[in-house]
């Protein structure tokens, strides 16, 4: 099976996302992808990336995962009836016949370019038909001569198929030459059987055009005479009023095409075609992609929506995921976190592990399933348990974490303290950052009952920096509970060396919060409170806070 035809599966972490989520989605894929199987997986990221993130991929030769901002349900994900579309000079019978052969209901017309002019129903088809009785229709409309010879299946005698038909009304000739001469007015569309003597006189008269029925072959003196006068000579095997019935169907689909259309392109959410098409009467809906028509979709397309499918790596919290993930079918989690709110339909892999990075359980992963780990892969496995253990300070740090880094380090060719110190270096450059940029760089938020929570946190080796920090976002945390529609907003900044923390807040009940659970001091810089020994959002933070939390109700 070649890798297009094989099922995509997108492994993403968290939004806002650090070195571990993006680490753990490439090392991910990368396993599932040497294992073997059915499918292909993508590492994509639902943010943007750090700087210390930035900083490991180059190390390690990686590049940044697709950016992955919504996973909503989208055109893009049904079965897309691919149409191109037809020419506005299509007559009605061709255009019929491809409904026919493609069971089809509408199409789509479009210029050269395949841009959409409109669109032609069966309904409007019979529409024309109702045009039977206008004798002026083919004039009126402008009808090539090809459009003519493909729906009578005539042959051309004289005259060129590019040629269009700007006069004359349609004359059936099939009685004796005394009535023909009578009834004919200049430039008429005689309609004649197989005598020669009709077929005659109606050329001698002027007519614009002259279709002789039921014949296989024209006389070469009327031949002659339909070239000299510039009268277009077309043969057919049917009788008069077959001929008369098919011609107009030989009308171009631009005359009868509704350009009122309503259009969807592949990124349009799902939830806006139902309403849509809820709204409106129309079978099918033109697919627009970049400029052009791709194909069309119906209501009956909406049965089968291929939802797009998920891992989910460094996270299980609703609040964290990707927008659009309940349209989504998660078929695993790889996790390290508390076990959140995420529902799924059925069974899927889930592997929570209390270690200190989701990268030490892949690492086990690795082994369990006989993939080899390479020294790239290495590299930013230990990257991220470095990340997110702070080098081993962090109490989240098991001894699975620090064997498992040990292990990565000595296939990658790194020292893990050297390293961890040139990419914490690299993470906590504020050169030309703002705070938002700062706020956002490593942001969750979370639930307590009807509370909605904003924590943020940066680590830091150098007090100019970690100052630098504090000062930005003391200026903008207040903006944080409107931008995040949150009630409680916190930022932690972490000195890695002194292995305590200064938080800023937000908040009516921030600051009792904080002091109810934990011992607090003032902050460093004369910026919010100072947490000695806190160093961990996940095991030290989260847990004191939603404990005073609950205990308020």
């Amino acid at each position: 099976m070649n890798q297009k035809s094989k099922n995509k599966i997108m492994v993403i972490g968290h939004k806002n996302p650090d070195t571990d989520s993006i680490c753990s989605a490439i090392a991910f894929s990368n396993l599932m992808n040497k294992a073997g199987g059915q499918q292909v997986y993508e590492p994509c990221r639902a943010g943007v990336i750090n700087a210390e993130t930035a900083f490991v991929l180059n190390r390690f030769h990686f590049q940044i995962p697709r950016l992955k901002l919504d996973v909503h349900a989208q055109v893009s994900d049904l079965d897309i009836r691919e149409e191109t579309g037809i020419s506005p000079e299509t007559s009605l019978r061709e255009a019929w016949e491809r409904m026919k052969e493609k069971e089809l209901q509408t199409l789509p017309i479009v210029n050269a370019d395949g841009g959409l002019l409109g669109v032609i129903a069966v309904r409007d088809i019979a529409m024309a038909n109702m045009d039977f009785f206008d004798s002026g229709v083919l004039a009126e409309a402008n009808v090539p001569v090809r459009n003519i010879l493909h729906s009578i299946g005539g042959v051309l005698i004289s005259g060129e198929e590019d040629m269009v038909v700007k006069k004359g009304r349609i004359t059936i000739g099939a009685s004796n030459v005394a009535s023909i001469r009578e009834n004919f007015i200049e430039d008429d569309i005689l309609i004649v059987g197989n005598r020669k003597e009709n077929q005659r006189v109606a050329v001698e008269l002027g007519a614009s055009m002259v279709i002789a029925c039921v014949t296989e072959s024209v006389d070469e003196e009327i031949t002659q005479k339909a070239k000299e006068s510039g009268c277009i000579l077309i043969r057919t095997k049917n009788d008069t009023y077959t001929t008369a019935r098919l011609l107009t169907q030989s009308i171009p689909v631009s005359n009868y095409m509704k350009t009122d259309v309503l259009v969807f392109e592949p990124s349009t959410q799902i939830d806006e075609v139902k309403d849509t098409m809820s709204r409106v009467r129309y079978d099918y809906f033109p697919v627009i992609d970049h400029g052009r028509v791709r194909g069309l979709i119906s209501k009956r397309n909406l049965l089968s929506l291929k939802k797009k499918q998920l891992i989910l790596v460094d996270h299980n919290e609703k609040s964290q995921c990707v927008d659009g993930y309940e349209d989504a079918e998660i078929l695993g989690i790889i996790d390290h976190h508390r076990i959140g709110d995420i529902e799924t339909t059925g069974p899927i892999l889930f592997r929570n592990v209390p270690v200190g990075c989701t990268a030490t359980i892949l690492t086990d992963m690795y082994h369990e399933m006989g993939v080899e780990i390479t020294p790239e892969i290495a590299g930013i496995l230990c990257s991220a348990i470095l990340s997110d253990t702070l080098a081993f300070r962090s109490p989240t740090c098991t001894q699975r974490d620090r064997n498992a880094a040990a292990e990565l380090a000595g296939i990658a060719g790194i020292d893990c303290m050297e390293f961890a110190a040139e990419m914490f270096d690299a993470g906590e450059d504020l050169t030309g950052k703002t705070a938002e940029t700062v706020y956002h760089n490593d942001l969750k938020i979370l639930r307590s009952g009807d509370l909605r929570i904003a924590i943020a946190q940066g680590n830091f080796n150098s007090q100019a920096n970690l100052q630098k920090a504090e000062e930005l976002v003391s200026k903008y945390i207040e903006q944080v509970l409107e931008t995040e529609h949150v009630n409680l907003a916190f930022y932690i900044a972490t000195s890695i060396r002194d292995q305590s923390s200064d938080v800023i807040f937000a908040g009516s009940q921030a600051e009792s919060v904080l002091k109810r659970g934990f011992k607090t001091a003032p902050g460093r810089f004369g910026q919010g409170v100072r947490i000695k020994g806190l160093v961990s959002r996940k095991k030290q933070f989260v847990p004191g806070l939603l404990s005073v939390l609950q205990e308020q109700g």
